[in-house]
This record gives C-alpha cells, sequence and structure tokens, in this order.
C-alpha cells in the first residue's frame, strides 16, 4: 500500500467514522487523544509513565495530520497550516493538563516491609537498652 493510498483510507475512515458516531471531527481528536493516553498510561504504570502516554498521543497527532495532508495534496486541496496545528492542539491540550499534573493523581510510594522490619530489629532493642 503506498502512503497516498493509506492517507486516502485514513480519510476515508475518519470520514465515516464522523458520519457514523455523529461527532464533529474536534472532538473526535479530544476522544482519540484521551483514549490513548489513558491506554497507555494503564498499561505503563512505572516510572514515566505520564511522559510515554503524553509523548505517545503527540506521535498520534502528528501522524494523523501528516497522513491528513499528504491526502490533501494528493487531492489538491491543501488546507492552512492553522488548521492542521488547530488539530494537533486539540488533541494534545488535555494529555498535556494530565501530564503536568500527574505527579499529584500519582499515590504517595509507601514505606516497603522492609524498612519497618528493620525499625523493629536489632537497632531497636539497642535503642531500648541505651533509653
Amino acid at each position: 500500500m503506498t502512503l497516498i493510498e493509506l492517507a486516502a483510507l485514513f480519510t476515508e475512515q475518519k470520514s465515516w467514522l464522523v458520519a457514523y458516531t455523529q461527532l464533529g471531527k474536534d472532538a473526535l481528536h479530544v476522544y482519540f487523544g484521551m483514549a490513548l493516553f489513558l491506554t497507555v498510561r494503564l498499561l505503563w504504570r512505572r516510572r514515566g509513565g505520564w511522559l510515554a502516554a503524553w509523548f505517545a498521543v503527540l506521535v498520534m497527532a502528528c501522524g494523523g495530520e501528516w497522513l491528513d495532508v499528504t491526502a490533501e495534496v494528493s487531492r489538491a486541496a491543501v488546507q492552512p497550516d492553522a488548521a492542521h496545528w488547530h488539530d494537533i492542539w486539540n488533541t494534545m491540550f488535555w494529555p498535556t493538563m494530565l501530564l503536568i499534573v500527574g505527579q499529584w493523581l500519582q499515590p504517595r510510594a509507601r514505606p516497603s516491609a522492609h524498612a519497618d522490619a528493620d525499625a523493629s530489629g536489632e537497632d531497636a532493642e539497642r535503642r531500648l537498652e541505651q533509653a
């Protein structure tokens, strides 16, 4: 499949989705961005998950706009750059907000069981003897 065929298929599927859901393209950008962000974040719970999820949405948004531009060039109907930046902005806004506040949404690490065992071990007995 060539790039132009892939771009045409992408545009066709996007048009079908807009007609089927009766949502605007802007709303779909927001929904797809949030869905991908939350999916990656739920799958990647380790350190760096917030950034990985944000980066996945950025790649999706830029890739989708690149396919849109490719399809427009093949039809000789290129949109102004502002329209494409608007789509990227729509897709990235809420994932960016979640990235910024993500550190407060992350539960704090609890002290490990090993640290509790040390506190009640030999050191605790020595402290009692010194008292």
